[in-house]
């Protein structure tokens, strides 16, 4: 018999370092790299596949929060593997080649836990699709299928768009997310023209309280509440939010703050599940390796929550069992002249 979804997964979970196929091969007694590599090709892990294996383990809260973000699966130094095209990448500070992953990250900030739910890998070639209409369209699959409760959703300012924003509103739900300091906005109910964010004026009660303005590009007497959050002297975020109820600089600073989780989930799936290492080239198994390292992330998550670690700790624990493992009945045994 070949190796199957679980085998695969298994060694991804398994391995600390390498996560080719090859090196499956070397350390399975019972598959080959041909085997391993028609499964791949064979198999089809899909997101539905991972919100089916997450969400026993999800506790939904009313104050919960939904964030959006992508990520890119650096191949700089690979060759002829589909799915890869040259994008922006934040990390790399430049354009690279690289995957694009859309992803999605469902928080509970009461028990300070987070959990990925969905996740789309940007292929415009392939289904025409933007990162955008990606995001649009987990976010409407969440509302009405998941139905998750959460409060409000969380983005950058690449996410930011008219389009994408009436959307959340119309879904009836709240959204936080900084906008460039080059976003026109009005300030005056149109009594002055346009302006930048950064060029604003900002009265006393307004740096605590947040202002009512209009974004350019917005349908006449659409509101929203624009804060100015401090964060060192260096850096000053221009946050937005459509809750206009919200009147607390601090609050809208401490949602965005949630945003931080999905670039730890990203950081997670890259170092310790070869999210980003497949050298294969079929675009379906590129596929079935980004699934596979999804749900491995939640086996090692859920983990590091029942034992109260980091998923780091559960991870290199592995390399602590086979360290006594070795010191209690070594491979080989040291020898002094």
């Amino acid at each position: 018999m070949g190796p199957t979804r679980l085998d695969y997964c298994q060694y991804l979970l398994s391995s600390q370092i390498n996560y080719t196929l090859t090196h499956f091969a070397e350390h399975s007694q019972r598959f080959s790299h041909d085997t391993i590599n028609r499964y791949l090709a064979g198999d089809r892990i899909t997101p539905h596949l991972v919100w089916e294996n997450v969400s026993p383990y999800i506790i939904p809260n009313e104050a919960g929060y939904v964030i959006f973000d992508d990520t890119i699966l650096d191949k700089r130094h690979s060759f002829n593997i589909a799915l890869v095209r040259r994008q922006y990448s934040g990390n790399a500070h430049g354009v690279i080649k690289g995957i694009g992953v859309v992803t999605c990250v469902y928080v509970n900030p009461v028990l300070d836990q987070f959990w990925i739910i969905d996740y789309r890998i940007y292929d415009p070639d392939g289904d025409g699709k933007t990162k955008l209409i990606h995001v649009q369209e987990m976010l409407s699959h969440l509302v009405y299928h998941k139905q998750l409760p959460f409060e409000a959703v969380l983005m950058d300012s690449w996410y930011a768009t008219r389009d994408l924003m009436l959307h959340i509103e119309k879904l009836g739900k709240h959204y936080y997310c900084p906008l460039k300091t080059n976003r026109l906005v009005d300030d005056s109910n149109g009594q002055n023209p346009y302006q930048r964010i950064d060029a604003l004026m900002w009265a006393e009660t307004e740096l605590q309280q947040g202002k009512r303005i209009k974004i350019k590009g917005f349908p006449k007497d659409h509101k929203v509440k624009l804060f100015r959050v401090v964060s060192s002297t260096r850096r000053t975020d221009y946050v937005v939010t459509n809750d206009l109820a919200q009147n607390a600089t601090k609050a809208a600073q401490e949602a965005c703050s949630w945003r931080w989780k999905i670039e730890q989930f990203h950081r997670e799936g890259k170092q310790l599940t070869g999210l980003e290492r497949c050298q294969c080239r079929l675009a379906r198994i590129v596929r079935n390796h980004i699934g596979s390292a999804m749900l491995v992330w939640i086996v090692l998550k859920q983990a590091a929550v029942e034992t109260a670690q980091t998923i780091y700790q559960v991870k290199h624990g592995l390399l602590s069992d086979y360290l006594r493992q070795q010191l209690k009945s070594p491979s080989i045994k040291m020898v002094l002249a």
